[in-house]
């Protein structure tokens, strides 16, 4: 009863975040798009920043930009906030469900650190906390009015409270972590900053108020960040399905690339109508390098994480097996799991009887003997000598008997 409740309470929580991920995003990025694009017409009405004429549904739309004078609010005002808020809290409760409940399991690799699991909640816990803090903290000192130094300083933070993460979790537990720290402080920025500087906006102009520019600029300024760093979050919210990155030895490597290429497609987007040729041509290519690098990084010869060759290796059946998949293998992937955290085998992969094995065994060599990113973290203790042994079987055509 637990097992089918615990996987429809996962299967909910997943396709809530999902919606309000997307709801997020696009609204985000649609009003980016729009003050990117908006432009003064000929003769403008007072306050007008900007206009713009759209086709869709079968109709037109007219979207104006404009200063409001005081006493000039509109009787009907729409707020985006709720999209965020609901896709953070579902993050944090898959944070909670996956990571921090069933014993942490998945937050530790006893190949990273032998750090326990309730230390790694709390490291977990402890660093979403500090990234916001010393991100807002930096925004709003005087360091805040000089955006390149600010920045680089921001870059610097994230990648030492990332290299913390990556030093004692699991590979896969600190991308979800460096995920989780981007999405705080995103959502940070839009209930933080964002919203009350909108209320003041709005306070202002029904109080006859002027509106104080600084506020606006304040708002926008962490609007654009949060643009930035959105294909960067989209990503590490789909890592956990690419173990030939959070489980890769040079894991941290390529997290950083993708947020960094990523981020320079973002920017791509953002001045592809305005650009200096070389600007664009620079970012391209940046990019571009990213991809290389990825690929070079990704690679599972290329740092050593290959298995090593097994020529000369006795012939081997499935009897001389079959002890490692029972004892490393099928806490998970049986077709009644014990573990504490899967209570169902994980990808339907089942791995009990000999006819399961081979129907699997080119993603068994690819995951426990190449990436050797399986068992997640670890947890059985396989030993080297035992890959091997399992890639050699593999190799001599998986023979029963």
């Amino acid at each position: 009863m637990w097992s089918n409740l615990s996987e429809l309470l996962h299967m909910v929580t997943r396709w809530v975040h999902l919606i309000a991920g997307i709801m997020w995003i696009g609204n985000s990025m649609l009003f980016n798009w729009l003050d990117r694009n908006l432009v003064l017409p000929e003769n403008p009405k007072e306050g007008l920043i900007g206009e713009i004429w759209m086709v869709h549904s079968g109709g037109f739309y007219q979207v104006e930009k404009k200063h409001l004078g005081p006493g000039q609010m509109p009787q009907t005002l729409h707020w985006f906030k709720w999209q965020n808020g609901i896709t953070w809290l579902s993050g944090i409760a898959l944070l909670i469900l996956v990571y921090y409940m069933g014993g942490a399991s998945l937050m530790t690799d006893p190949t990273v650190s032998r750090i326990s699991s309730g230390k790694a909640v709390l490291l977990g816990v402890g660093t979403l906390v500090a990234a916001w803090a010393a991100y807002d903290t930096l925004w709003r000192s005087a360091i805040g009015k000089r955006p390149q130094l600010a920045f680089a300083l921001s870059v610097l933070s994230v990648l030492a409270l990332s290299w913390v993460q990556f030093h004692w979790l699991s590979g896969r537990a600190a991308y979800m972590h460096v995920g989780v720290m981007i999405g705080t402080i995103m959502t940070g920025n839009v209930w933080m900053v964002i919203m009350p500087s909108q209320r003041e906006l709005v306070a202002a102009t029904e109080a006859n108020r002027p509106q104080d520019p600084a506020i606006g600029y304040q708002a926008k300024q962490r609007s654009i960040h949060n643009n930035y760093l959105t294909f960067p979050l989209l990503f590490i919210m789909l890592s956990n399905h690419f173990p030939t990155t959070f489980g890769h030895a040079l894991n941290w490597l390529i997290l950083l690339v993708l947020t960094l290429g990523s981020a320079a497609i973002r920017h791509l987007m953002n001045i592809r109508f305005t650009y200096r040729k070389w600007l664009f041509h620079a970012t391209l290519v940046f990019f571009a390098t990213c991809v290389a690098m990825l690929g070079f990084f990704a690679h599972p010869q290329g740092f050593g994480r290959a298995r090593r060759a097994a020529g000369g290796a006795p012939a081997l059946t499935w009897d001389d097996v079959e002890p490692i998949f029972r004892q490393r293998c099928q806490r998970c992937h049986s077709r009644y799991p014990t573990d504490a955290v899967w209570h169902t085998p994980p990808n339907g992969v089942v791995l009990e009887e000999y006819d399961d094995v081979v129907r699997w065994k080119e993603r068994v060599k690819l995951r426990a003997v190449v990436l050797r990113n399986m068992p997640l973290a670890n947890q059985t203790n396989i030993t080297d000598a035992e890959r091997d042994r399992i890639g050699a079987w593999i190799d001599q055509g998986a023979k029963e008997d």
